[in-house]
C-alpha cells in the first residue's frame, strides 16, 4: 500500500492510544510483524493493508508522535475503559473550529490479534463515518534488529 492510505492507517492507529494522559489503560502489541487491515469509510478507497513491526519502543513512540498531533486540538472528553479484552475509548474534541465526537471499540488480545472499530461524528458533517481494522500478529523479531526507531519486516521472522 502507498501513499494516503497507509498515512491514514498510521494516523489511526497513532491517535488512539495517544490519549497519553491514560495510555497506562492502552494493551500494548506483542513484538513482532503485524499486519493491520483497514476499511475506510470512503466507498472510493479500497480496503488497505499494512504490515508493521513493532515494540514497546514503537508503540511508546507512536503515542509521543501522536501526542504532539493532539497539542492542535482540544479534547474536552477522554474517557477510556477496559472490560477483560476490551477497550471502550470515548473522545469529544475541537479540531480546525469544529467538534468531533469518536466512539472506538478495540477487542483482542494484542498478543494474536485485535479489532478496532471507530465512528465518529463531526460538526457540520453528514452523518457518521466508521473505520474498521483488524490486525493479526504474523511473526516475531528476530535478534534486536532496529532501524530509525522500529522494527521492519525484514528483521522479522515467520513463525512455523
Amino acid at each position: 500500500m502507498r501513499g494516503n492510505g497507509a498515512a491514514l492507517i498510521f494516523g489511526l492507529m497513532a491517535a488512539l492510544p495517544s490519549l497519553h494522559s491514560r495510555a497506562a489503560e492502552m494493551p500494548t502489541r506483542k513484538a513482532g510483524l503485524w499486519e493491520i487491515k483497514a476499511n475506510l469509510p470512503n466507498p472510493n478507497v479500497p480496503p488497505q493493508t499494512i504490515q508493521q513491526c513493532t515494540d514497546a519502543k514503537t508503540d511508546e513512540a507512536m503515542q509521543t508522535n501522536a501526542g504532539q498531533f493532539n497539542a492542535q486540538r482540544t479534547c474536552s472528553k477522554r474517557d477510556i475503559s477496559r472490560s477483560g479484552n476490551t477497550v471502550t475509548i470515548d473522545t469529544t474534541c475541537t479540531i480546525g473550529g469544529r467538534t468531533a465526537t469518536s466512539h472506538t471499540v478495540i477487542t483482542g488480545d494484542f498478543n494474536s490479534a485485535y479489532t478496532m472499530t471507530i465512528t465518529t461524528q463531526t460538526e457540520g458533517a453528514a452523518g457518521a463515518r466508521t473505520t474498521t481494522m483488524s490486525a493479526k500478529w504474523l511473526c516475531a523479531p528476530k535478534a534486536r534488529t532496529i532501524s530509525r526507531g522500529g522494527f521492519y519486516p525484514e528483521s522479522c521472522r515467520l513463525v512455523r
